[in-house]
């Protein structure tokens, strides 16, 4: 190991560190928390950022990366170069006091957006959200300066690195021209077939988050290395040593939480099984929330909503929550979860629908943060396209603009990544099938060991070495594209 390039590992070791504390900040706030404690954690959390950003900044940081590319590397180590050199644009670029303005903004908006929701106040949270929406579009403006790129681009490269809003738009109009007539037709056909048995609650906490335990030991969780909470809104944090999960319940609906768990832990999966090697190094981490969500659709929508997996976890449902013991068929089970139904919520949402919400998203964001729309309009522009796209409108914001955490925690671009995802798993699921015909098989056992190892070697073990794509194609034979999502949808809904 070279001089310059060992000097880098050892400060990206530090970031990445720094980094970890504040996932676990982040899940703390998020899980158990008391409100009391929010400016303290916002104290907290924005000294977190400015040491980060102390960090990247140092001076001689462009002079070691200049340096490290004449040094004789490996090719671990060369996109470990790349990947700090990308992390070094980003973090340049945002000068200190921003960051820290943007991180008690953040955090204050998340604290708040939890009561606003509850009390279906967009007005009086509004001049929270509006100042983190302006310190984003600040921080975009610098970044798009520094990537050469639109701001809303420079936004979306934090979650996705080298995804372009051109690209999305193509994709999603190939969606967009395919879903609507798609949509309808499997809304008639399921009209004629038999209505399915609904099981009949109250299905208690405890036992909901029994089962919930039980599934993710079986997709092969280690809880050695992570836990399971609530929060308000489900979300997979901490660090690959220790990740930390999270769902909500209702006690008239186990769906919601064992899905949301199982989606959770898709993530999980994915954060564990990157390389014990290269841990705290930029190479090491995820290869951005594409990649990040197509392994907890992969989980969630493409093996736990198969008659496969359903033929096993049947009885699991059956002897927890008893009942009518039609209900828990897995025949039964898959025509429920495989309803398509415009819903108001996106984390509820089927998966033939559910491109609509993000679609929608998608758009408004992108005209919040190019100046076309502004936020005090966000409510009516909601609904509109609300009716547009899925035939239904919210009768109040909290099932409307204010149902999720991205935007008052800051995150703007993110939301593209799940349909990217949702495309992403149906072309790695049916790679994974074709190389092994027994993943099937085994999953209506319970058992994901082969699924898992081959997503461990494909996927996981790869983490930031390549590209979205250049990780897709050696592992599917293609670049992200929509026809194995497309194909997978008609497959499973029989058109």
């Amino acid at each position: 190991m070279t001089k310059a390039y060992k000097t880098l590992e050892a400060r990206f070791h530090r970031m990445n560190v720094l980094s970890g504390i504040g996932g676990m900040l982040h899940w703390d706030m998020a899980a158990i928390m008391p409100d009391g404690g929010a400016n303290a954690r916002s104290e907290q959390l924005a000294t977190l950022s400015v040491l980060g950003n102390e960090l990247i900044n140092a001076p001689d940081m462009g002079d070691l990366l200049a340096s490290a590319e004449g040094e004789s590397l490996d090719p671990w180590q060369k996109a470990n170069l790349g990947e700090m050199k990308r992390e070094w644009v980003h973090g340049t670029a945002v000068p200190a006091d921003l960051v820290e303005k943007m991180s008690r903004a953040e955090t204050s908006c998340e604290v708040a957006w939890r009561s606003a929701r509850a009390d279906n106040d967009f007005k009086g949270f509004l001049p929270k959200l509006q100042e983190v929406l302006d310190l984003s579009i600040e921080a975009g403006k610098a970044k798009a300066e520094a990537l050469g790129t639109s701001v809303y681009d420079a936004l979306l490269d934090q979650y996705d690195p080298m995804m372009r809003s051109d690209r999305i738009d193509t994709l999603f109009a190939e969606l967009e021209n395919f879903l609507p007539d798609f949509t309808a037709d499997v809304i008639e056909r399921q009209k004629a077939e038999v209505t399915p048995v609904k099981p009949v609650g109250p299905f208690p906490i405890d036992v909901q988050n029994k089962v919930g335990l039980d599934l993710m030991k079986a997709v092969g969780f280690d809880f050695n290395h992570g836990r399971l909470d609530i929060s308000h809104h489900p979300f997979c944090g901490g660090i690959p040593e220790d990740v930390r999960l999270t769902t909500r319940y209702d006690e008239d609906d186990f769906t919601s939480a064992i899905m949301g768990v199982l989606h959770e832990t898709g993530h999980a999966m994915y954060e564990r099984g990157l390389p014990q090697d290269w841990r705290n190094q930029p190479v090491g981490t995820a290869r951005g929330m594409t990649m990040h969500e197509s392994q907890s659709l992969l989980v969630e929508m493409q093996a736990c909503r198969s008659e496969d997996f359903l033929t096993y976890v049947g009885p699991v449902f059956e002897k927890a929550f008893g009942g009518d013991s039609a209900a828990w068929d897995a025949k039964n089970l898959h025509r429920l979860y495989t309803r398509v139904e415009p819903g108001l919520i996106r984390v509820d949402a089927d998966e033939v629908t559910y491109p609509a919400h993000v679609i929608l998203r998608y758009r408004l964001e992108r005209a919040l943060i190019e100046g076309d729309m502004k936020l005090s309009d966000l409510p009516a522009a909601w609904n509109e396209l609300m009716q547009k796209l899925l035939g239904i409108v919210p009768e109040d914001d909290r099932n409307g603009c204010l149902q999720d955490i991205h935007w008052p925690s800051g995150a703007w671009g993110y939301f593209p990544t799940y349909t990217l995802g949702a495309m992403a798993a149906a072309q790695i699921f049916a790679a994974a099938k074709d190389a092994n015909p027994d993943i099937p098989h085994a999953l209506s056992r319970g058992d994901f060991a082969p699924l898992m190892s081959w997503l461990g070697t494909n996927i996981h073990s790869q983490a930031s070495s390549r590209s979205t794509d250049e990780i897709l194609e050696q592992a599917t034979g293609n670049a992200l594209g929509v026809d194995a999502f497309k194909t997978h949808l008609m497959n499973r809904y029989g058109l």
